[in-house]
């Protein structure tokens, strides 16, 4: 058995199987500590590295296309502190990690488990039941059907509607975006028969998420229901084809206008958020000081 302990977390590894348990560091993301432990079949991987830093490194696991719920329902949007298969790793402890490393490698050659995608998850994806408040909504979860529940700060127009229940059996896709500059992020159900363009504010089938701390969690619900979806390689034959190497992407007709224009709303949604409560006087003048940057 291979292991290496920090504050970031202990990942041990059995030589078929690697167990990553979250650090209790004030350091680990919320995320990673909702989640908990991992256990990762060695054929799950595609490989495992590590990169020296100053003060600090990072040992990261790749994990092969369509092996894990979680990344599959994020799309490569986890930042490095939310991933659950990266670890910070002190000075001291670089040639652990480097070992560490080696006897991943050696396992998959001794093995030759393929690199390529896989035709079914490999990690079970969040427990369930599971329920999630953050942005204007909960999101609760139990295995069988999604049920979105409204707040104070949900939009009149979505709000007014009610409580919506989404069976699992209804839902064809799900996905989850975090809040980045200044555009808000969502957890968004796509429904069959009921395709929608609507921004998440509007949107009943979507919670939206303003950039505070819990909203990483949605991503586990988002997990959660992605675990019981039918894997994305049986609908791979379905997908239009690709865009042809060299065929030019259509241009973006936004202007300095719509620009400046974009700003002007962001800052009267920051003065709501704050006037109500939401933003703290701290997160309200840090806010507005970007936005005023950009302007």
């Amino acid at each position: 058995m291979a292991e290496i302990i920090q504050r970031d977390g202990t990942w041990a590894f059995y030589g078929d199987t690697l167990r990553l348990t979250p650090g209790r560091d004030k350091g680990v993301s919320l995320l990673r500590r909702t989640l908990g432990e991992l256990e990762v079949p060695l054929g799950a991987l595609v490989g495992a590295s590590f990169e020296h830093g100053k003060k600090s490194g990072r040992l990261r696991l790749r994990l092969r296309d369509g092996a894990d719920p979680l990344l599959q329902a994020t799309g490569g949007r986890l930042t490095d502190s939310l991933d659950p298969y990266q670890l910070t790793v002190e000075s001291d402890r670089y040639g652990v990690a480097e070992y560490f490393v080696d006897e991943i490698r050696n396992a998959l050659l001794l093995d030759q488990v393929p690199s390529g995608p896989v035709d079914g998850y490999l990690l079970p994806g969040p427990a369930v039941p599971l329920s999630v408040s953050a942005g204007d909504g909960t999101a609760n979860f139990d295995g069988e059907q999604v049920r979105l529940e409204w707040n104070w700060k949900t939009e009149e127009a979505k709000a007014a509607a009610g409580a919506r229940t989404l069976a699992l059996t209804d839902i064809q896709a799900v996905e989850w975006h975090p809040a980045v500059g200044l555009e808000n992020g969502h957890l968004r159900f796509t429904v069959r028969g009921a395709p929608t363009k609507a921004p998440p504010k509007y949107d009943p089938n979507s919670v939206e998420l303003w950039g505070f701390k819990k909203d990483p969690l949605m991503a586990l619900v988002a997990a959660a229901v992605q675990a019981r979806l039918p894997h994305p390689s049986a609908s791979a034959a379905d997908e239009p084809p690709k865009q042809l190497p060299g065929a030019r992407e259509p241009e973006s007709t936004a202007s300095a206008e719509d620009e400046h224009d974009a700003l002007l709303r962001r800052l009267r949604e920051l003065g709501e958020l704050h006037r109500s409560g939401v933003l703290t006087d701290e997160e309200f003048t840090m806010a507005k000081q970007a936005v005023l940057k950009r302007m």
